[in-house]
């Protein structure tokens, strides 16, 4: 895995062996990003992200690199927290990031408030784990999200987390390989 653009491009980030943790592709990581900063190149800079299911951290060392200001990366296996706190010492990134060794579920609620100013919200849970889409979605309903923030899961493209979710509603889905991701704002 490496990043693809920014301060730290092609930067190789360490990842855990086995199936324990699959990272998103450098090529979906690409797809991500170009539909998130389409018509305003500037999208990223001073963002504030929310990388839940965080695993090695690949998408929330992304945006730092293209220019996000703060990013929360919560992972709830110790091993994978580790791996975000290792790559993100090694690119020398000391600022602007959080590792929530927490549930989701949890780091939402202890959040809370922080999560208002949230520009971008990534989630990405297992892909078994398909109950875990629709509950951390509600969950997410459920915050005073701002208007413009845009909250994306990544999922296996044969499945469909769903379209509406209290305020949240899905206005895009792109298929790549195996893989889709879910965009979804207030409205």
């Amino acid at each position: 895995m490496r990043i693809i653009a920014g301060k730290f491009r092609s930067r190789r980030l360490r990842s855990l062996r086995g199936l324990e943790i699959r990272p998103t592709s450098d090529r979906l990581r690409e797809t991500l990003f170009d539909v998130v900063t389409a018509g305003n190149p500037g999208a990223l800079e001073g963002s504030v992200w929310l990388d839940l299911y965080a695993g090695t951290g690949t998408v929330g060392i992304e945006a730092v690199s293209r220019g996000a200001a703060m990013v929360y990366f919560v992972e709830s296996s110790r091993r994978a927290a580790e791996i975000i706190h290792r790559n993100l010492r090694e690119l020398g990134i000391e600022s602007g990031v959080e590792v929530w060794l927490h549930d989701a579920n949890a780091a939402i609620r202890e959040l809370g408030g922080k999560l208002a100013q949230a520009d971008f919200i990534f989630l990405d849970p297992p892909y078994r784990a398909q109950d875990a889409y629709r509950g951390t979605l509600l969950r997410l309903s459920e915050l005073p999200l701002s208007e413009t923030a845009v909250v994306i899961a990544e999922h296996e493209k044969k499945f469909d987390p769903g379209d509406k979710f209290g305020k949240l509603r899905k206005t895009r889905r792109i298929e790549q390989g195996d893989a889709a991701l879910s965009f979804y704002r207030r409205g």
